[in-house]
């Protein structure tokens, strides 16, 4: 009788250890991307030869005066913004790290940027191909037909 309430005691304790390391398991890690925009952007860009990026590519901090020309819409309520581009008018090419003030507008401002950015906006070259995704806090506008998939892995796996 004994042995049968020991194998309960410790079956129950096998199964409570189970679910314990089961649901310790399944806690969401944070997504959020730590760093300061610069050195995010670094990394963004991480990979890329020299004579693989656009000429003359430089950082723009994002602001009320020209947050319109990096993401088509003022309309976003974020905490900073900053914006890689070439000098060149006529290379296509917009990489935009955008931090929201509020975690929880991300989904809205994503679906507001993607309507608004403009990826024609150097007038002469365009881009087919918009893409707008976020870790956390972090939202990127990329536009660029050839890196772009390349830089949105980059984004993707900063900090994993």
């Amino acid at each position: 009788m004994k042995q049968k309430k020991m194998k309960r005691i410790l079956t129950l304790l096998l199964v409570f250890a189970v679910f314990l390391g089961a649901t310790g398991c399944n806690q969401k890690k944070s997504d959020k991307v730590e760093g300061s925009l610069e050195e995010i952007m670094e990394k963004v860009y991480a990979g890329f030869e020299e004579d693989e990026l656009p000429m003359f590519l430089e950082n723009m901090e994002v602001t009320k005066e020209n947050v319109e020309g990096y993401l088509g819409t003022s309309d976003i309520d974020y905490k900073e913004a900053l914006a890689s581009e070439s000098m060149t008018g006529s290379i296509a090419h917009s990489v935009v790290l955008v931090r929201m003030k509020d975690e929880a507008n991300v989904e809205d401002a994503k679906t507001k940027l993607k309507e608004h950015v403009d990826p024609r906006k150097w007038i002469c070259v365009g881009v087919e191909n918009v893409i707008v995704e976020s870790r956390g806090d972090l939202i990127i506008v990329i536009l660029d037909d050839e890196m772009g998939d390349k830089l949105l892995k980059n984004f993707q796996n900063i900090g994993k």
